[in-house]
């Protein structure tokens, strides 16, 4: 693979990427045979992928001496006096993986004083990569090449494109897309919804939910920010890391940064 075009790497951009790489091949190589499916406490489901995947990541990033916050791992808190952590998502959209959609990735995010100053999103199944370092712009590995990504200039909210969940759209969030008078909205798994808002092919990802967790969103908040947009909670509130409690509880909002404030104004109004 080439070299992502950053001048100033940090040493932590290359373990991560090889990290998202290896996870995404042996994620694949489950994806294409029979594989173990179980439901976790809170009822979401896990296979075999996200377990191995964990485990490569983990590997990997072993390396480097920094604390790791995985969703397949226990929380045991230490972490809260590190200035430092990696938050790790092995598989984002394990629905997507067991419905074959293709629609799911890897997300490794390095956290310093409570923000994502490295974001990296393995797609596996297109041999693609988001990526980010705070300071550096973001970009995208796609057919065995790398450029440089932002968000598209669009200030009209209907004219908007909109990318949304496709197993958890809730009918608070149909009926707020349809009053911003939103016509052109897409139902995607995982991340992939930031990585289209950050490489300038959708505009808004809007959810209300507050069972998102730090592992789902710290990649993808680099990237956006590198990429030119915008993340926050539905509220305009920015978003912190490496807390004590993981959720989001005011759900997400990710745009391309211009319409920003007149979504949160409109979602202000509902409240």
């Amino acid at each position: 693979m080439n070299e992502i075009p950053i001048s100033d790497k940090i040493p932590e951009l290359e373990i991560a990427i090889k990290a998202a790489k290896e996870a995404g091949e042996a994620i694949l190589e489950i994806y294409h045979k029979n594989y173990e499916t179980t439901t976790k406490e809170d009822d979401s489901p896990i296979t075999d992928a996200d377990l191995k995947s964990n485990e490569i990541i983990k590997k990997i990033l072993s390396q480097t001496e920094y604390q790791i916050l995985s969703e397949e791992d226990e929380d045991d808190l230490n972490r809260l006096s590190q200035k430092t952590i990696w938050i790790v998502d092995p598989l984002d959209g394990t629905s997507d993986f067991i419905d074959k959609t293709g629609e799911f990735t890897v997300m490794i995010a390095l956290i310093k004083n409570k923000k994502p100053i490295l974001g990296v999103i393995g797609w596996p199944t297109e041999k693609t990569l988001f990526v980010a370092q705070k300071g550096n712009g973001a970009f995208k590995f796609s057919n065995n090449e790398w450029n440089k990504i932002s968000v598209t200039q669009i200030s009209e909210i209907s004219k908007c494109r909109t990318v949304g969940s496709r197993h958890h759209l809730s009918e608070k969030e149909k009926s707020f897309i349809k009053k911003l008078g939103i016509e052109d909205f897409t139902s995607i798994g995982s991340s992939l919804k930031v990585g289209k808002i950050s490489s300038g092919e959708a505009e808004a990802y809007i959810t209300t939910t507050n069972k998102m967790k730090e592992w789902d969103s710290a990649a993808s908040y680099c990237i956006i920010s590198e990429a030119g947009g915008k993340m926050t909670d539905m509220l305009g509130n920015d978003i912190t890391y490496n807390n004590k409690d993981v959720y989001h509880q005011n759900g997400i909002l990710v745009t391309n940064g211009i319409i920003h404030d007149k979504i949160v104004e409109e979602f202000k109004k509902l409240e």
